[in-house]
C-alpha cells in the first residue's frame, strides 16, 4: 500500500461545520442581544446560510477578498433585519472568527475511520479553501492534526479547489503522484471534479444524500465505508 495518498477536505467532510457553525452562533447571537431586535434565531441562522454561502462563491471564484466576506455576511444578515451598526458588525465577525474554530463535532466515525487507515498504511493529508489562521485550530482542538501530513490551504497557493493549481501543489508537497491519490471532500465539483480533472481519483461524501445526479467517482454517506471501498478505488481507471 505504499505510495497510497488520501487527501481530505476539511469542513464539511471531516469537521461538522453546520454543527460547529450554529454553536457559535447561537452564543454569538444572544450575547449581542440579537433577540431583542430578531423574531428567532431561526430566522437570523437562515438568513446568514443564504448569504454566506452566497459570498463563499464568489471568494471561491477569485472575485472576493476573505477581509470583505469576514464582515459582509454578518453585515448583510444584520441589513436584513434592518440593523446597520458597523460596531455590532466587527464584533460578531470577530467573535465568530474567534468562537467557530473551537467548537469539535466531527462527523460520526470520522476519527475511527483516521486510525484504521493509518494502520493501514495511507498517507494522509488536508487540502482545504477555508482561512489559514482557523483551519488550523480546528485540526487542533478536534483532535484531527496528527493524522495528517501535509496541510494546504487555498491561501497558500493563491488559488482555491477547483483550480488545478492547488492539487498541483499539494502533490508536489506530498510527493504523492496524481494515480495514486485519491481526494475526498463534500463538493462534487470543487472537491470531486477538480481532483478527476487532475488526474487524480475522486470520492463524493454526501451524508444527507442531497446530491441527487450521477457522479463521477465513487460516493459514499459514512466515512467508515472508506476502507473497504478505498481498494476498489485504487484498482479503477476512472
Amino acid at each position: 500500500m505504499t505510495g497510497q495518498h488520501l487527501f481530505f477536505d476539511l469542513d464539511r467532510t471531516l469537521w461538522d461545520f453546520e454543527k460547529n457553525s450554529k454553536i457559535a452562533l447561537t452564543q454569538l447571537f444572544h450575547h449581542h442581544g440579537l433577540q431583542h431586535h430578531i423574531a428567532n434565531f431561526h430566522a437570523f441562522y437562515g438568513h446568514y446560510k443564504l448569504k454566506n454561502a452566497q459570498l463563499w462563491k464568489e471568494y471561491g471564484a477569485g472575485r472576493l477578498k476573505k477581509e470583505v466576506l469576514r464582515d459582509e455576511r454578518f453585515r448583510l444578515t444584520l441589513n436584513h433585519f434592518s440593523i446597520n451598526d458597523e460596531d455590532l458588525v466587527k464584533k460578531i465577525s470577530d467573535g465568530y472568527v474567534e468562537l467557530s474554530p473551537q467548537q469539535t463535532a466531527l462527523f460520526p466515525n470520522a476519527i475511527e475511520t483516521l486510525e484504521y487507515l493509518k494502520k493501514e498504511g495511507y498517507t494522509m493529508h488536508i487540502i482545504t479553501n477555508g482561512f489559514k489562521e482557523v483551519q488550523f485550530i480546528k485540526l487542533k482542538n478536534s483532535g484531527l492534526i496528527d493524522f495528517f501530513d501535509v496541510i494546504v490551504c487555498s491561501e497558500d497557493v493563491g488559488h482555491n479547489k477547483p483550480n488545478p493549481a492547488i492539487f498541483k501543489h499539494s502533490l508536489s508537497k506530498a510527493a504523492a503522484t496524481s494515480k495514486k491519490s485519491v481526494m475526498i471532500g463534500d463538493d462534487y465539483e470543487v472537491d470531486v471534479l477538480g481532483a478527476l480533472n487532475f488526474g487524480m481519483k475522486g470520492i463524493l461524501f454526501d451524508p444527507f444524500n442531497d446530491f441527487k445526479s450521477p457522479v463521477d467517482g465513487f460516493k459514499i454517506k459514512n466515512l467508515n465505508e472508506l476502507p473497504a471501498l478505498l481498494p476498489w478505488v485504487f484498482k479503477t481507471n476512472l
